[in-house]
């Protein structure tokens, strides 16, 4: 049953000192310290910890901005932590401790409200989706052809020519044409 820290600033000209002193004033035994902005795609010190966590052992943060992207991205690493056995506590947010029951009362709501505004955010979408589709509007990638280009393609197919040859002079892959051949729709111009 051991506590970790974790502990991040964005850039080098910053200092984990504050953060070091607080993790340790809170018991940690040790801290996975680094220096990286928090909309990186990965953060290794923070996955390092993330897999060492074991059952009773809790990660501990001073705020929650030190740990987390985003609400999505709170929620999913807590989960990860949940799912191994372990607790987490920010020391500057009270109400963000899963190893007491009025922490957990509240991250189980944040979590619910994360999957509402989900759920309406996908609503949202398909029904934007379903207008456009109604109003004639394509959606998805351009054709990488013209509808000029796609005719030359199909007669050249026709005449035997092969596709890699036809995809070379258009400089398109071979799937495009090959497409053409099965006569799969492709995407309007």
């Amino acid at each position: 049953m051991t506590v970790y820290g974790y502990a991040r600033v964005s850039s080098n000209g910053q200092t984990l000192a504050n953060q070091d002193a607080a993790l340790a004033a809170a018991g940690v035994a040790k801290t996975y310290r680094e220096k990286v902005s928090a909309v990186a795609t990965r953060r290794p010190e923070l996955e390092k910890v993330l897999r060492r966590l074991g059952h009773g052992d809790t990660l501990v943060v001073t705020k929650l901005d030190r740990r987390a992207r985003s609400t999505r991205d709170l929620l999913n690493i807590i989960d990860g932590i949940a799912k191994a056995g372990a607790g987490f506590k920010s020391l500057g947010d009270a109400w963000a401790d899963t190893t007491s029951p009025h922490g957990r009362l509240m991250l189980t709501v944040l979590g619910g409200i994360a999957e509402f505004e989900r759920d309406l955010i996908r609503s949202r979408t398909e029904d934007g989706r379903k207008r456009a589709r109604a109003a004639g509007i394509h959606m998805g990638r351009s054709s990488a052809l013209t509808k000029h280009q796609q005719a030359e393609a199909r007669a050249r197919l026709n005449a035997g020519e092969t596709l890699m040859n036809i995809a070379r002079s258009y400089a398109v892959s071979h799937a495009t044409i090959s497409r053409l051949k099965h006569g799969y729709p492709q995407p309007r111009q």
